[in-house]
């Protein structure tokens, strides 16, 4: 089958420059802070009682992430153009490999997290204020509002991420320094026994991994927007390492502080045990407390994931001619066709209550594409060992080999538990592939694009 673009012809950057690195790392850490590591304890106590163990599924979870951050890392230094997986497995594999992963991304692979954190939000302003409209005309407010901010152009844009993530984070930090403060200390041990090697080998211990990894899940967002960053060889890397570090350092603290301070006995089975501990520390005006502080935290996770879903679209319509449209610009340099193009999505999917049941069958694909990309380090140190790589992934190749074992069985336990959600994943994947095969036939030959690519 013909390639739409052949990888060595790929362009490097066709975006007006203008990201800094602590925009790039913004942008990491409002991805992956989002309402998971807020409800995820109220399970995992259910199966697992010793401090130390809790505490260290985030360690270890964090620890997987930044090995695929390290990783992510060599890729997007050694090929800086934006669209992440899209990107790396076109380069690594082949087009035809890179557009299915890219296609998931563009339909449905960030509008379902947007819609599911929109919904959120719309619920949990609905609890602090009843009178509010609903939970779906919430929804819609704040996306469409965010989608406005993103369309204005890359400065608003940069200004009002960074806003709601620093202040994301300091919220959270300001929120377990109360905790630890105020509360009544648990008789809970936080010091390693040798049960606690029972607990970290169990099956328990590795399936709560798995909701984890779930929660870690945007560590690689700058490498989505790449052509947008001013030095992209030197500060994607950095982003990314430095987003996974303060990510992990939150998340580690922000359970540690849960267990410190309320009773295993009242978070066990919980959802919404941020909730349940807001309440037992603060009384009342915990639950108000913490509403707000996951209110806040979704819009910046709104607005990530609103910046970085386009931005593929984006290059997949620069190299496609039946998606040109979406890679044109507006005067402020933004992807305005590709921006409205996720919105209109998100709210279909608002609307029809359906990115639920979408969430559950992209988890697969999702995780298969990363697992292909770390894989692409290892494929291009055999392939390719005179290939330029301006960073080289720290710890290799057991940095990868962490990532892939760890992902690795996330895959058979998905396949496993959810086998039809899987396969559905898989056919979404395949419908790229039938896309793609239709786009080259209608493309433009090779030839002709490498006489007009950018080297």
């Amino acid at each position: 089958m013909d390639a739409i673009v052949e990888p060595s012809s790929l362009p490097t950057s066709r975006a007006a420059k203008g990201i800094t690195a602590f925009t790039a790392t913004s942008i990491a850490v409002a991805d992956m802070v989002g309402i998971g590591v807020f409800t995820s304890l109220g399970f995992q106590v259910r199966d697992i009682e010793s401090g130390f163990s809790l505490v260290m599924l985030w360690v270890v979870g964090g620890i997987v992430a930044l090995a695929g951050a390290l990783c992510y890392g060599e890729l997007a230094a050694a090929f800086p153009r934006s669209g992440g997986e899209y990107n790396f497995l076109s380069r690594v594999y082949h087009p035809a490999v890179g557009f299915m992963a890219g296609w998931l991304s563009a339909t449905v692979g960030f509008a379902a997290p947007i819609a599911l954190a929109a919904m959120a939000f719309g619920a949990y302003v609905q609890s602090l204020y009843p009178a509010a409209p609903s939970a779906t005309s919430l929804a819609l407010a704040i996306t469409w509002l965010i989608a406005l901010v993103h369309l204005s152009g890359l400065k608003p844009s940069s200004t009002f991420q960074n806003a709601s993530t620093v202040f994301k984070v300091v919220l959270i930090v300001g929120f377990v320094a109360a905790i630890f403060l105020y509360a009544t200390p648990e008789t809970i041990s936080f010091s390693p026994t040798l049960a606690d090697i029972g607990h970290m080998t169990s099956a328990p211990f590795a399936i709560s991994l798995v909701f984890v990894m779930y929660s870690y899940s945007g560590w690689n967002a700058s490498t989505y927007i790449v052509d947008e960053i001013e030095n992209p060889k030197r500060d994607v890397p950095r982003s990314l390492i430095l987003a996974t570090l303060i990510v992990m350092s939150l998340y580690v603290a922000l359970n540690a502080a849960f267990l410190y301070s309320t009773p295993i006995s009242k978070m066990s089975g919980e959802l919404e045990v941020a909730l349940v501990v807001g309440r037992h520390v603060f009384g009342p005006t915990g639950g108000a407390i913490v509403g707000a502080l996951i209110c806040i935290g979704l819009v910046s996770a709104i607005s990530a994931m609103m910046w970085i879903g386009p931005r593929v679209t984006q290059v997949m319509g620069q190299d496609l001619p039946a998606l040109r449209y979406f890679s044109r610009t507006s005067k402020s340099g933004v992807p305005a066709a590709a921006i409205l193009l996720q919105i209109i999505i998100v709210s279909l999917m608002v609307l029809t209550q359906s990115f639920e049941g979408i969430l559950e069958f992209i988890q697969f694909s999702l995780t298969l594409s990363s697992f292909l990309a770390v894989l692409g380090v290892i494929v291009l140190r055999i392939r390719r060992p005179d290939l330029e790589r301006p960073y080289k992934a720290w710890g290799y190749p057991f940095t990868p080999a962490i990532f892939l074992a760890v992902t690795g069985f996330m895959l058979v336990y998905l396949m496993i538990e959810r086998p039809v959600q899987s396969l559905a994943g898989l056919a979404l994947l395949a419908t790229g592939l039938v896309v793609f095969r239709i786009g080259a036939m209608r493309a433009k030959p090779a030839s002709e694009l490498k006489a007009t690519a950018k080297p």
